[in-house]
């Protein structure tokens, strides 16, 4: 490979790493063609981007980018797929599914949400229960929410003429 050609490579790992926010780092040696190519079909259906390169030039790429990721740089050897997705549990996910069939993918790191780094196959399962951002959100309003809905439910029950009794009789109470 030319040295423009490698360059070329990295840039385009760069803008990758660059516009998506999570992308998980495999080895996928010991797979047949058929297996590739079926890994491959998986990850188009749902919306994953599987990308090959070599290890150097991943290492470069993530360089570039502002974060610091040594963590990853050691992880870097052997032949290393790259999942990228937006939705940050989809190549997680994935590759648990394919694995019921081979025992490959296996996971090197994840890299969620641009800074949040998952090291080792041992991840996956928490990487498949990470909440996206507006899940938690839902969350919050729904337990906020709560006790304000108590309040209304019970004031609009039967039992509620005795809150509203029980109200008056403070507000009419002398100071």
């Amino acid at each position: 490979m030319k040295r423009e050609e490698k360059q070329q490579v990295i840039d385009e790992l760069t803008a990758l790493f660059g516009s998506e926010q999570n992308y998980y780092l495999a080895d996928a040696s010991g797979l047949n063609a058929a297996q590739v190519s079926d890994l491959r079909r998986q990850c188009f259906n749902k919306g994953i981007q599987l990308r090959v390169a070599k290890n150097t030039l991943i290492s470069k790429a993530l360089q570039a980018q502002s974060t610091d990721f040594e963590s990853v740089q050691d992880i870097l050897k052997g032949p290393t797929a790259i999942f990228i997705s937006e939705d940050m549990k989809a190549p997680a996910k994935l590759i648990l599914d394919f694995r019921k069939k081979k025992t490959k993918p296996e996971l090197k790191a994840a890299i969620i949400g641009g800074t949040d780094v998952f090291i080792g196959d041992n991840q996956l399962d928490a990487l498949t229960k990470l909440k996206s951002k507006n899940e938690l959100i839902g969350e919050i309003i729904g337990l906020l929410q709560s006790p304000a809905k108590n309040v209304i439910s019970a004031l609009q029950a039967s039992g509620g003429q005795k809150i509203a009794g029980l109200v008056k009789t403070l507000q009419d109470r002398p100071e």
